[in-house]
């Protein structure tokens, strides 16, 4: 705020030897002192308008603090921050930014509300400014002129700062009509948004509305700026007075928005200092300092091309890599079904199916796709009389049964819990792994009694039964029980289901390691529900195959609690239990199958080979799987109760590092990912967190119609067994290779401080274009990370065309979320290890 410098301009007697002289002093001291008086009182009447004006500005936003959101955890204002959009024109409330301590200085794109108030404030200051400088040059006018010799030096001293004060105002001027015009410049950019998503969130955000409204007040912006521009000029020509332009900043506490490069900084609460009011050189230069950490102006060298292989539209890079595959030495165990990534993973993109559409929103989805999303008809001719999946128009069915379930999913779920009460559905049984799922229906219909089920299957002659079920909003990973461990923890699963293992899950020559890696992950007393033929048929295979699993279930310890036939569905059922004491093991007559050394770490699954033997049962009352999680939805929010001298990741002891962490990140969806991203959460249903930690992004979104990956990658703490403990899924990845999925599967993918990680272990353009692979067009990635990282990101994406939805930095910290779009390159680039 410019405020007037007043000086007073006294006379002098200008000779004291005649007497008439005095006199005329004496009556022009008496007009300067009543012109000082009433000049005196007038300017602060002016003053107190404009202290009272912004008083008022600061009660208005204290009263609309309580409404407004954050971007983060921590409560606070946007002090020191950046804040650029490109695309999406969200104003910062939308954007779920809380300006807690009246800190308006740091957002370049602010509502049109504050706008017209920032300019109004500096039109009222201009024309004040104006007032006093004619006042002061009609005084000087009357009663200067006669001490102009006199005050000749004060005068040379006094136009000398009036020059440095002018120049000082005409350059924070300048420099106010660039960020206007920048402000004005990416109005017009947003206004341009795909229509297509505007169709989809305009609801929820008002895409088009927010930037028609950033146009006009870029429009206005610009006509403020020649307004001011105009009395800047009369300024320099009327400032023959001494005002000087001052400016202040008024500190106050404030809050982080976003966590340290540190991760475990994102659970410290800090302050930092910021001002209310801003000059238009403090914005300017924050601005400038926006622009340079940006790389949205350069241009990028990325060039593009399309992935040609056998697989086309469905290519998977470490499945189908037919070079290892073709030199393989036997496929007796299914070696050619498992991952053989090739030695540089691809930096070219993925084609789409002709034909694709939007996928059907959750639940429709769970009953019908678009045929051409999908467009293979094997598994229908197969399987459509099983009720597994049948051709319709344009669209994909599913009946809801399958094999062991014609009459529906529903009953048969309902029959396993009458068989055994104790599974308890949705209280006890949380977590569930379904074998050999086909197109998952028993997983999709979990969910109608609150469990999750982790369902896979092997990319085999069954064409496409795994992206059938992803494609239908149904967790799916592509996964074979070969040679290797399954991507899971011991101890893991609540309940293991098999509908149709036969032979293949007791595989003499492996010496049972199949059964015997299913007992691995699953949980001490916990259930398995084997409902194969040989359950309820007589046939002589049937009864080989019985008296076999017998056998190896008995040597197991293993309890057989129920066989029970499904009269609806004509099928049958036997559910075994795992053992919770070590008592059966050492009471055996044959140490068949044999106990594991002590040294063998059962956790251990990332390309491990698998062992014909079985870890012992934890007893000791502090150790994981000695005890039973509690009830869902209790063990979500309760810390295990295993979790009791270890140190956590970020820092703290370890209960209290996973209550802190699902704090923060209740607060960071509640308050920014669910309203400040346009995000239309209702079109969501496969989520992915590609670095989970402890599962809190995923327990934050437990009350949306949405499951969650948690993807714990190989080279972070092992926290997965936590997040399972929790009643959520995930599995263990390396982010140097592509992931078990097909294209197009997932609608959201999270990324938090995972890039800028990754990145010194392999190509960071590399993992850019496997999410762009497991994205479905129009999906969103939500990246948090260092400032260089966002910047390369930021890079990549803009090339592949995505839409930059929103993005955030402060403290080398930034946020972004990116749209994936339809586009495709042109131009082919032959994959020749995927060619058959």
């Amino acid at each position: 705020m410019a405020t007037g410098k007043y000086s007073r301009v006294d006379g002098r007697k200008s000779s004291s030897y005649c007497s008439i002289a005095t006199i005329v002093v004496f009556v022009i001291f008496c007009l300067v002192g009543i012109w000082m008086f009433m000049s005196s009182s007038i300017v602060p009447v002016k003053n107190s308008e404009f202290l009272s004006m912004e008083t008022g500005n600061e009660v208005k936003q204290t009263l609309s603090k309580s409404d407004s959101k954050q971007f983060d955890d921590t409560s606070g204002d946007l002090s020191g921050a950046e804040t650029r959009e490109d695309g999406s024109g969200l104003s910062s409330k939308e954007l779920g930014i809380t300006n807690e301590d009246n800190s308006l200085d740091n957002l370049v794109v602010e509502s049109d509300n504050e706008e017209k108030e920032s300019q109004n404030s500096a039109e009222k200051n201009l024309e004040e400014n104006h007032a006093n400088e004619s006042s002061d040059e009609k005084t000087e006018s009357e009663s200067g002129q006669k001490m102009v010799d006199e005050d000749d030096g004060k005068d040379r001293e006094t136009n000398s700062r009036d020059r440095e004060s002018n120049l000082e105002t005409g350059e924070a001027e300048n420099e106010g009509g660039e960020m206007k015009n920048k402000l004005h410049t990416e109005s017009e950019e947003s206004s341009g948004e795909n229509g297509s998503e505007s169709a989809e969130s305009g609801k929820n955000y008002g895409v088009d509305g927010a930037a028609d409204k950033l146009k006009h007040v870029g429009k206005e912006a610009n006509l403020t700026e020649e307004k001011n521009g105009k009395n800047q000029d009369e300024h320099l020509e009327l400032s023959a007075d001494h005002n000087i332009v001052e400016s202040k900043e008024n500190n106050q506490a404030s809050n982080e928005i976003l966590p340290a490069g540190a991760q475990s900084e994102i659970l410290t609460e800090t302050t930092t200092q910021n001002g209310a009011w801003s000059t238009q050189a403090v914005e300017s230069q924050n601005e400038k300092k926006s622009q340079q950490s940006s790389t949205s102006s350069k241009n990028n060298d990325h060039h593009w091309k399309l992935c040609k292989s056998t697989a086309g539209p469905d290519y998977i890079p470490c499945l189908d890599n037919w070079q290892v595959i073709r030199k393989l030495p036997s496929t007796m165990h299914y070696e050619h079904r498992e991952r053989h990534c090739p030695d540089e993973a691809p930096t070219c993109l993925v084609p789409l199916p002709e034909g694709y559409k939007r996928s059907v929103k959750w639940p429709k989805s769970r009953d019908k796709i678009w045929y051409y999303n999908v467009p293979h008809t094997k598994l229908a001719e197969v399987k459509g009389h099983q009720n597994w999946v049948k051709v319709t128009g344009e669209y994909l069915t599913f009946p809801g049964g399958g094999t062991q379930f014609v009459n529906g999913a529903l009953h048969y779920i309902d029959f396993i819990q009458e068989s055994v009460p104790e599974i308890a559905w949705g209280k006890r049984t949380r977590v569930v792994l379904d074998v050999g799922c086909g197109v998952a229906s028993f997983g999709g219909y979990l969910f109608e009694r609150n469990v999750l089920a982790m369902s896979f299957a092997p990319k085999d002659e069954h064409e496409a039964q795994v992206q059938f079920a992803l494609e239908r909003g149904i967790p799916a990973i592509l996964n074979v029980m070969g040679t290797k461990r399954l991507p899971f923890p011991s101890s893991v699963f609540d309940l293991v289901h098999c509908a149709r293992c036969r032979r293949h899950i007791l595989r003499h020559i492996l010496g049972g390691k199949l059964l015997l890696e299913l007992n691995r992950v699953l949980r001490p007393g916990g259930y398995f529900v084997w409902s194969a033929t040989p359950v309820y048929r007589k046939g002589p295979e049937d009864v080989g195959i019985w008296q076999e699993m017998s056998r190896l279930t008995k040597s197991m310890c293993w309890e057989l609690v129920v066989v029970k036939k499904d009269k609806l569905n004509n099928v049958g059922a036997a559910i075994y239990r795992k053992p919770t004491s070590n008592g059966c093991y050492n009471k055996r007559s044959r140490n068949a199958p044999p106990l594991c050394e002590e040294s063998d770490d059962p956790n251990a699954a990332w390309d491990v080979p698998l062992q014909a033997c079985m870890h012992k049962v934890p007893v000791d009352s502090t150790k994981r799987g000695s005890l039973w999680p509690a009830q869902w939805p209790e063990r979500l929010e309760k810390p295990p109760y295993w979790l009791n001298s270890q140190v956590g990741v970020y820092g703290k002891a370890a209960q209290s590092d996973l209550t802190a962490d699902y704090s923060h990140w209740k607060k960071v969806v509640s308050q920014s990912y669910l309203s400040g991203m346009g995000i239309d959460w209702s079109s969501v249903r496969n989520v992915m967190d590609m670095k989970a930690v402890y599962g809190g992004f995923a327990a934050a979104l437990k009350d949306l119609k949405v499951w969650v990956m948690n993807v714990v990658p190989i080279d972070s703490p092992d926290t997965l067994p936590i997040i399972y403990e929790r009643g959520l899924f995930g599995m263990y990845h390396d982010w140097c290779e592509s992931f078990n999925t097909y294209p197009r599967t997932y609608d959201v993918v999270h990324a938090d401080h995972l890039f800028s990680s990754i990145k010194q272990r392999c190509k960071l353009v590399a993992v850019i274009v496997e999410v762009d692979r497991i994205l479905r067009p129009e999906g969103k990635l939500i990246v948090r990370d260092n400032l260089e990282t966002i910047s390369e990101v930021e890079s990549m994406a803009k090339s592949l065309q995505w839409e930059i939805r929103m993005i955030y930095s402060k403290d080398n910290e930034g946020l972004l979320c990116v749209r994936k779009t339809f586009w495709r390159p042109t131009e082919e680039e032959p994959i020749k290890s995927a060619i058959v």
